[in-house]
């Protein structure tokens, strides 16, 4: 196996206040639109937001009080909408972020929801089965009330999954008395789940990650890409792009990094991650860790970990060609402009991740409706409604020579401010 050809990395990324990020982008296109004192005002704060603690019993008995966070930022275009993260780093300040990039991205793929987003504060690994199971029902407890299908529905994100959201909307579903499958959505197929809901948001981040490679002039058959994260959307974009064509030569995950140049195999490297828990180590590969991966020269580089991971203290080092952010906020503002400079092209968070809230609003649909489309129709159906956002943010960019992410933002933050602007005010 040759060896890959990387920079080794200087400095490492530094930590930044994720709503800090959120309102920065915000304000540049505020900015853009002329927007009123008014609607700044009203859509730089959240609606609503809730701090809970609450007891788990462990396994060895002893009782842990934990903390979770439930935000809604803005409903003006309908229900709210919007992941719960199980993280040891959850805090009210990440999820208020979270919550008001749900209400662009909604906006952007003009879906009829507001945006909202929740969490725990804890590391879900280092929990049993059954203490997942009591520390999502617990919390799912504390949130009766505050979410349903025509108040907030919440969908899986880092730390959860399917399996979360079936004891979510069986616990709701006991309060009540009967079943409410549309209380969530990324649920199992056999509880109401939407066909091809797993892989929704991964797929989004390879439908415009192609787009904009052939933008570019690069076809993603044979094109190098890294993956930052092999989680639900990393591991769904590598599995989608390997399936294109594309050469993946690098990825990490929270346990460490393989490479190969001649190419990594992601089915194998999910089995090998069902077996101890992570990548790292697989057979046929050699160890990269993130700063170096970060550094790759690569066609495309996905980015699909947590927030805050290109900053301007390492932007200067990417030498990828596009750049997909498959997870919310892993570019900084602050590094925007080097990699602008650097003629990186960005396609920003609220596009590119956006399937997933895609396919989430087509089984919330399903559920209030009671019937299910087949995986081929979902999928269609995602790929046209993300090619119209696509097309939207492409023309803006071009006619008013903007970047992508502030086109992105300018065309969801001019929807939300006017659906507030038509509702008027109360009283």
């Amino acid at each position: 196996m040759t060896t890959i050809d990387v920079p080794r990395a200087t400095s490492r990324p530094k930590a930044l206040n994720a709503i800090e990020s959120a309102l920065e982008q915000f304000d540049r296109a505020a900015d853009h639109l002329h927007l009123s004192d008014e609607s700044r005002a009203i859509l730089r704060v959240p609606k609503r937001e809730w701090t809970v603690n609450f007891p788990v019993t462990m396994d060895d008995g002893r009782v842990e009080v934990l903390t979770g966070y439930r935000v809604q930022h803005n409903m003006a275009r309908g229900p709210a909408k919007g992941g719960i993260r199980f993280h040891p780093a959850t805090d009210i300040e990440e999820v208020r972020a979270l919550a008001m990039w749900m209400t662009w991205k909604c906006a952007l793929v003009n879906v009829p929801f507001g945006g909202a987003k929740g969490g725990v504060t804890v590391d879900p690994r280092a929990l049993s089965p059954r203490e997942l199971q009591a520390v999502t029902r617990r919390f799912a407890t504390e949130l009766q009330g505050i979410i349903g299908p025509e108040i907030d529905i919440p969908a899986p994100d880092v730390g959860t999954n399917a399996q979360t959201m079936a004891w979510i909307m069986d616990t709701l579903s006991m309060h009540a008395g009967y079943t409410v499958p549309g209380v969530v959505t990324g649920k199992p197929v056999g509880l109401g789940g939407s066909e091809g809901r797993a892989d929704a948001t991964g797929m989004g981040v390879m439908f415009t990650a192609e787009r904009a490679l052939a933008e570019a002039g690069i076809d993603i058959n044979g094109a190098t890409v890294a993956v930052q994260g092999f989680g639900n959307v990393g591991e769904a974009a590598a599995r989608l792009i390997h399936e294109r064509g594309g050469r993946l030569v690098a990825i990490t995950d929270i346990g460490g990094g393989v490479a190969n140049p001649d190419g990594l195999n992601p089915a194998q490297l999910k089995a090998f991650l069902k077996e101890t828990g992570s990548i790292a180590g697989a057979p046929g590969t050699q160890p990269i860790d993130n700063e170096t991966l970060l550094a790759l020269d690569v066609d495309l580089l996905v980015l699909a970990a947590l927030e805050g991971q290109i900053t301007s203290a390492n932007a200067h080092q990417v030498r990828a060609r596009v750049i997909a952010e498959g997870a919310n906020g892993p570019v900084t503002p602050p590094a925007d402009p080097i990699l602008a400079d650097l003629g990186v092209v960005t396609v920003p968070d609220i596009l590119c991740n956006s399937g997933g809230v895609i396919v989430s609003y087509f089984e919330w649909v399903q559920n209030l409706q009671s019937f299910a489309w087949s995986a081929d129709e979902v999928a269609d159906r995602l790929q046209r409604v993300i090619f119209t956002a696509y097309d939207e943010v492409a023309a803006l960019r071009e006619s008013k020579g903007i970047d992508a992410r502030l086109a992105a933002h300018a065309i969801a933050v001019s929807r939300v401010a006017e659906a507030q602007q038509i509702r008027g005010r109360y009283p």
